[in-house]
């Protein structure tokens, strides 16, 4: 008789291997879970990586301005530095629409991220100034310069950042001129309506603030007033109409 509780022992102590062998298969099984969602965030990361920064930079010297640097971030921080080489550097920041930045890093993807070959057409041009692509996330940084090129992928992204570039300057010359020199804002509104007639600027309704600001302050002229109200009601237009 005394050898029945040895005997009783044996289920419970099946019970409890059973116990630990599903407890250990379902870290196992949680485990593998983990580590296959894993494989496929790192693919989704790559795709638009968080914390990555896109620079574009240009350098001729001789031209106005002879350097720009605009720096893209994908969570939404943008800064620009245009000048004359011989000025101190100054970066500022600037407001980037989601539409647009995105457009950059998708450009920047269809170019591996500029970990790609020399993007320089091999013939024998004009100078038009050092053009630098770069990307940089944590550690990884990749790096390419042209001084044209043939490729539609990087001659997009580079008329996207000068369109940019552009754009700040027509902002800064309306604010500089509306501050210090109102009878030189008609110039500086001329100057914004040749670049909208050209297609040159990716977002002119970032300038709606100045132009309202124009078209209702009456110390203005008359003309200037006209034309930036004109400008405003015509970059709304456009926009309401997807264009």
């Amino acid at each position: 008789m005394r050898a029945c509780p040895a005997r009783a022992t044996q289920p419970r102590r099946r019970f409890a291997h059973l116990i630990v062998t599903m407890t250990r298969n379902r870290f196992l099984l949680r485990s593998l879970c983990l580590l296959a969602g894993a494989c496929f965030l790192i693919p989704a990361a790559r795709a638009n990586p968080a914390g990555a920064t896109i620079t574009y930079r240009r350098v001729f010297k001789g031209s106005t301005p002879e350097y720009i640097e605009i720096k893209i971030g994908d969570q939404g921080k943008s800064t620009f530095d245009i000048r004359q080489l011989d000025d101190v550097a100054d970066l500022e920041p600037f407001d980037v629409s989601p539409a647009v930045q995105k457009k950059i890093f998708d450009l920047a993807g269809d170019l591996k991220y500029f970990a790609v070959a020399d993007l320089d057409v091999q013939k024998k041009i004009a100078n038009l100034g050092q053009k630098t692509f770069r990307y940089e996330n944590g550690a990884e940084t990749h790096e390419t310069s042209f001084n044209y090129t043939l490729n539609p992928s990087a001659t997009q992204l580079m008329q996207i950042f000068e369109g940019l570039a552009r754009q700040q300057q027509d902002l800064v010359l309306l604010q500089r001129q509306a501050k210090f020199d109102r009878l030189g804002v008609n110039d500086a509104l001329m100057q914004f309506e040749s670049d909208m007639d050209h297609r040159l600027l990716p977002e002119p309704e970032r300038l709606l603030p100045i132009l309202d600001q124009i078209a209702a302050d009456s110390h203005f002229v008359e003309i200037a007033r006209t034309r930036a109200r004109a400008l405003a009601e015509r970059i709304r237009t456009s926009r309401d109409h997807g264009n």
